[in-house]
């Protein structure tokens, strides 16, 4: 059959391309009648151009066991009407009267209508494309004319997206323009494979984007999935996941069905029942929607948040399933068309018998027949019956949303036949209802359409969609317990990015909560603590792992901590970063004031001794020790103590210089007194044997000018140092990771090392002379406290090295400190107590007569 439906087609296409009548050539002759049994259209009328419909205002094809032992029946329509579609139906109806009436818009011109049954069934709605191609004539060629019906400009179908993919890929073939009203699916925006198909409602791809949105915006990120088994719920349900993923959501589970599949649908209400997530995202016709609420309603489960998308969450006939209250979604913005009411409640008893759909519709809704059948007890329709009276989905009652989108398909068409036949002569249009309409300069026009309609604009883009704009909708529940659908918010794509979304009132959730329900897979992370993905599982199921030393997380959810800056540390939550403390050894500080003092007493104690000496300094025991060399060593002894001090306190760029070159010059200068004095007692030794005038080459002149040569070498070492590179203040990060040390950078190691080097060795030369002058005869030999010294000092410098490098922080200042303390301790307490002993305590031995006892 659908052969000869293209030949038919081709025939007619033949005729408008090329201007041959094929039937000229024998004009007595040629007949051209179509094979198969033609369907008559739902509904139809006549007109010079004919605009056509197919709607699903049948619920089921009828449907048989074929034997292949005899002809199949042809397919037609069965089950209950879709009161819904018989609107949209009439809608088409109203519009062309309409348009009909008109004297501003196709003036002149009759619009007709061909109103086909497709009973959402592809075969039946392939059929119906085909037919409205052949137009309504049995016979094509008759004698010398041609099919006399009205040329079909343009196709409203369908009511959903798998019919009017089929019927896309018939009639697009012809280029007759196709506009939907419902057909959602991304896929139809593809002008590779339709370019013929427009639509008045917005395409799935701009409501995938939506419902993801609305999603994230109130913190769902654990939820589940569900969709028709058909190109609208397919493609729709992929569209959205892909903009869940990128808004971070992830899907428990994601299952299709389709209404005819009752283990499919149990399995489905299996999955929602055992679910943990609270929130379920249904991408799916009104048809399967009834049956899976059903099959919930059937098995009480666990309250869920519904999530639907514009399909069914606007339906009132799902309303009655109470335990969907709380669902949101979008939907199509409401609005009104004037005097669509009325044209539908104007049905007389004699137009409706005229009509097996209408008849059929009326006998299901008043439960009645207009024809006496003995075979039925039911009631005749006697003429009282009426609509507003009971309900049913024919007469809206709400404001009306995708009726519409139907409106707007119709008016477009007749303005693109408009803007084709239709001439603008002072001011007033004039239309040649005789123009030979060809279908491809009504895709043309259609492509350029732009008017406004009640107050709502239509207009297509380059894939052929409006321009997407929704309502958000919630279901509350009324003050008579009635669910009914709330206006909440709306969705824009137009508004700039971050702004298409907007709420304005405040909605009711699943069992009538108000505070936003929780969907997560795991609760969120705090702060101080970061995301670690469990093995195997989406990346919204996750353990929250306290961030690592020295990191923080400030947000929830974080994936990674990150670190403070290198002068801030984590506070014990690691939710923030800190200043580090700064640490140095302040004078406030204990151990500072112990130290200072020390270093004090002991500046004190070197005065104290050079005061006693002073005051005996005529005595034997302070002549005999060489009393020049005693008071610059005290007076070294004094700039030791106090340079100790320098050590104290934040580290400066002078304190820092003076410190080190002031405690390696005072200690050089200490060093070379001791060794000019053990040089003396040896020299004292030697020039006590006959012959010898050694004295003379080691007199106070040389001993001085020993004391200035080996001090000005260090001089000179600190100098190039400071000139060099000098030791700064720096804040060494590496020693704590919390908290910023102030010390001194040495700057170059090898003058610091150079300064003590210079020390140790005079400090080792010194010791060594002592050591070979201990044995010498006189009962007060000072070499003796010279060695004992020098050992004592050697030892405390010994040790301070691996004290130094190895004591962290402030402690490293202490150790330094302490070392100079008890060196110098060592040096007074070991050349100058014995004395100062003898001195206040033993007079007596205070005489020339016992310092030259050899005994």
């Amino acid at each position: 059959m659908n052969s000869v439906f293209f030949l038919s087609g081709s025939l007619i296409g033949l005729k408008q391309r090329t201007g041959v009548d094929v039937a000229s050539a024998d004009a007595s002759y040629v007949r051209c009648n179509p094979w198969g049994t033609r369907h008559s259209p739902a509904f139809s009328m006549d007109g010079d151009f004919v605009i056509g419909g197919v709607l699903s205002i049948h619920y089921n094809m009828y449907t048989e066991m074929y034997n292949y032992a005899t002809m199949p029946e042809p397919l037609k329509c069965t089950g209950s009407i879709n009161a819904r579609d018989l609107r949209f139906s009439h809608t088409i109806m109203f519009a062309i009267e309409e348009i009909n009436n008109s004297t501003e818009l196709l003036p002149g011109i009759r619009l007709g209508y061909q109103i086909h049954d497709s009973c959402a069934a592809v075969p039946v709605a392939v059929q119906a494309a085909f037919q409205l191609s052949n137009r309504e004539d049995k016979i094509f060629y008759k004698d010398s004319n041609c099919s006399q019906s009205g040329m079909m400009a343009a196709v409203v179908a369908e009511s959903g997206s798998t019919p009017s993919i089929s019927i896309s890929r018939i009639i697009g073939s012809f280029n007759i323009p196709q506009v939907s009203h419902i057909a959602t699916c991304a896929c139809l925006s593809d002008k590779q494979q339709y370019p013929n198909f427009f639509r008045t409602v917005p395409s799935d791809a701009f409501q995938s984007v939506a419902l993801a949105k609305l999603v994230k915006h109130f913190g769902w990120t654990w939820i589940g999935a569900i969709c028709s088994d058909s190109d609208y719920g397919n493609n729709g349900m992929a569209s959205f996941l892909q903009a869940a993923h990128k808004e971070g959501i992830c899907v428990e589970f994601s299952e299709s069905f389709h209404r005819t599949q009752p283990h499919k649908i149990q399995k489905v209400a299996d999955f929602i029942r055992r679910s943990t997530a609270k929130v379920i995202v249904a991408f799916t016709a009104t048809g399967e929607m009834k049956v899976l609420l059903e099959e919930l309603a059937a098995k009480p489960s666990p309250s869920r948040q519904w999530i639907g998308s514009e399909s069914w969450i606007t339906d009132t006939n799902l309303q009655k399933f109470t335990f969907c209250e709380g669902a949101i979604g979008f939907a199509i913005p409401k609005s009104d068309i004037p005097g669509l009411r009325d044209f539908l409640l104007d049905l007389s008893l004699s137009e409706v018998a005229a009509s097996p759909v209408l008849t059929e519709f009326w006998e299901e809704t008043f439960k009645c027949r207009l024809k006496k059948d003995v075979n039925t007890e039911q009631r005749v329709c006697n003429g009282s019956e009426d609509l507003q009276k009971v309900p049913n989905a024919f007469i809206p009652s709400s404001p009306l949303r995708i009726t519409t989108l139907v409106y707007k398909a119709v008016y477009a068409i007749a303005h693109a036949i408009h803007s084709v036949v239709c001439v603008k002569k002072n001011e007033t249009a004039e239309c040649d209802k005789h123009l030979m309409l060809e279908s491809k300069q009504v895709l043309d026009a259609l492509k350029k359409v732009n008017f406004t309609k009640n107050g709502y604009p239509v207009s297509f883009d380059a894939n052929g969609d409006p321009v997407a704009v929704y309502e958000l909708v919630n279901w509350q529940k009324g003050e008579s317990g009635n669910i009914e659908l709330v206006t909440v918010g709306f969705y824009d794509a137009s508004l700039p990015i971050n702004k298409e979304f907007h709420i304005d009132r405040n909605l009711t959730w699943m069992d009538g909560q108000q505070p936003v329900p929780v969907s997560v897979c795991t609760d969120s992370c705090p702060p101080g603590t970061h995301k670690v993905l469990q093995k195997g599982k989406p990346s919204c199921c996750f353990d929250c792992i306290p961030c690592p030393e020295g990191e923080i997380s400030n947000t929830s959810d974080l994936s990674d901590c990150f670190t403070c800056p290198i002068e801030f540390w984590p506070n014990p939550e690691k939710d923030s970063c800190h200043p580090k403390p700064v640490e140095y050894l302040s004078i406030d500080e204990t151990l500072a004031i112990i130290l200072a003092v020390v270093s004090v007493g002991g500046a004190c104690l070197a005065i104290l001794t050079a005061a006693v000496f002073f005051h005996h300094r005529t005595t034997p025991i302070v002549r005999a020790n060489n009393s020049e060399l005693s008071f610059l060593l005290l007076f070294s002894l004094t700039l030791c103590f106090l340079c100790s001090l320098t050590f104290i306190g934040a580290p400066t760029e002078w304190s820092c210089m003076l410190r080190h070159s002031a405690f390696g010059i005072t200690f050089v200068l200490c060093i070379s007194c001791v060794l000019g004095k053990t040089i003396v007692v040896l020299m004292a030794f030697k020039a006590t044997l006959p012959g010898s005038n050694v004295m003379k080459w080691f007199g106070p002149p040389q001993q001085r000018l020993t004391v200035v040569f080996v001090t000005f070498v260090q001089v000179l070492i600190c100098t190039v140092w400071l000139v060099l590179r000098p030791p700064f203040p720096m804040k060494n990060f590496s020693t704590y990771k919390e908290k910023i040390i102030l010390e001194c950078d040495l700057g170059s190691a090898i003058g610091f090392w150079a300064v003590l080097g210079y020390i140790g060795l005079l400090a080792v030369f010194c010791f060594v002379l002592a050591v070979l002058a201990r044995k010498l005869p006189d009962n007060f030999n000072e070499a003796k406290l010279i060695t004992f010294s020098m050992l004592i000092f050697c030892a405390v410098w010994l040790s301070f090295i691996p004290a130094y490098v190895s004591s962290p922080g402030k402690f490293t200042v202490a150790v330094e400190i302490f070392a100079i303390l008890a060196s110098s301790f060592g040096l007074i307490m070991c050349i100058f107590a014995p004395k100062c002993f003898i001195i206040l305590c033993q007079p007596e031995k205070n005489t020339k007569k016992y310092l030259m006892n050899k005994n």
